[in-house]
């Protein structure tokens, strides 16, 4: 329990969480096995793609793309800014170097693909996207670039469960989904996001030799499981390269497999939360939101503001929390994080305007309707 009014995020779980934890309990098998293999499935199938592996993380994940894509010491990955800090530290974490680009706009807070190109180098190796607040970056601009000169594109899809992309006819067929259409991608099950099992995540690729590379490094390097030899399909195991231990075990794959029979529910939900957002924003002087004309194609994972200045924003976020709503901030600029300052990349004028002027607002699928105004009246009392 929390003291906020009205949180920032909330779980949606019942009785279906419950029983599939107790289930898992029940079969007295913990560590990876057919609850992970039978969420690895219905990921897939959900993703319509060749390969979903489960993974402890979706940091995990990323690193294990990295791995796979054999990103190392004298590469250089291009990736956002704005971002939660997980991809550059992986990036440093294989021997690369980070070199953050620049948004497209306050109401367009994805990766520039112009930035990409111009921050392109012989070093670079890898390009990562992030789909902020479950909106798609412009995902064909980017994939025929990175295609053209031997990029690898990985997308950081952590926001975007479940969304669709659609582009122009004869691009991109409207069946692909989002974490389906660069060469690797990692989702999220962390306690805030749409599929939320606490911890966990999943690297989505259609590429087999990413998908024999990351099963292998997911678990110390072994060429069979536990469960593999618990059921007598081995006898014993070789460790053919280092690896480490990024496996999911039992009881978060049934968190997980409960919660992605709710996503479609739940994505619709937030959507619907959104556009009331929107109406109410509308009315709001000094404040805009970003993605607004965009909003059936997202899968709503924030809900953002962005103020007219620094100052406005300040005396937003107090007054939100002399009134009980929680807020937020996704994200700092991570170039400007101690750890990664003087980092290639400097032109960051537009992610560091964003960084000083957002707002998250509370947004999950059991928020009351009628508490959204609510949260814009109190912004409106600080104009």
């Amino acid at each position: 329990m929390t003291d906020w009014r009205i949180p920032l995020s909330d779980l949606d779980y019942g009785t279906e969480e419950a029983t599939a934890v107790q289930s898992v309990i029940a079969s007295k098998w913990l560590s990876m096995g057919p609850e992970v293999q039978a969420f690895e499935q219905e990921f897939a199938e959900m993703q319509r793609a060749k390969y979903a592996l489960a993974v402890s993380s979706a940091t995990a994940g990323l690193h294990l793309a990295l791995l796979a894509l054999d990103i190392r010491s004298g590469h250089e990955v291009i990736q956002p800014a704005l971002n939660f800090v997980a991809a550059a530290n992986v990036t440093v974490a294989v021997g690369a170097t980070p070199v953050f680009a620049d948004i497209r706009g306050l109401d367009e807070p994805t990766i520039d693909p112009a930035e990409v190109r111009r921050l392109t180098t012989p070093r670079t190796r890898a390009v990562i996207v992030m789909h902020y607040g479950g909106n798609l970056c412009r995902m064909s601009e980017l994939a025929e670039f990175c295609s053209t000169h031997g990029i690898a594109l990985v997308e950081d899809a952590c926001h975007a469960i479940g969304v669709p992309y659609y582009n122009q006819p004869n691009q991109w067929p409207h069946s692909i989904m989002a974490g389906s259409i660069g060469d690797v991608s990692a989702f999220s099950f962390f306690a805030n996001k749409n599929v939320a099992s606490g911890e966990g995540g999943m690297v989505v690729t259609n590429r087999a030799d990413l998908a024999e590379r990351v099963r292998l490094l997911r678990s110390h390097g072994m060429t069979t499981l536990t469960w593999d030899r618990h059921k007598g399909h081995a006898a014993t195991y070789d460790v053919v390269n280092p690896g480490y231990n990024y496996r999911l075990d039992e009881l978060h794959a049934a968190l997980g497999r409960a919660q992605l029979k709710k996503l479609a529910r739940n994505n619709q939900r937030r959507r619907d939360l959104l556009a009331a957002y929107r109406e109410a924003v509308h009315t709001l002087p000094g404040w805009t939101m970003p993605f607004a004309d965009k909003i059936d194609r997202s899968s709503g994972h924030l809900m953002v503001i962005v103020a007219s200045d620094p100052d406005r924003r300040e005396r937003g976020v107090h007054a939100l929390r002399r009134s009980g709503v929680q807020s937020s901030m996704h994200y700092p600029c991570i170039a400007d994080f101690t750890g990664f300052s003087g980092r290639p990349g400097e032109s960051l004028e537009l992610t560091r305007q964003f960084t000083g002027r957002a707002i998250t607002l509370p947004l999950y699928p059991t928020l009351h309707q009628d508490r959204i105004p609510e949260v814009i009246e109190i912004l409106r009392s600080v104009n």
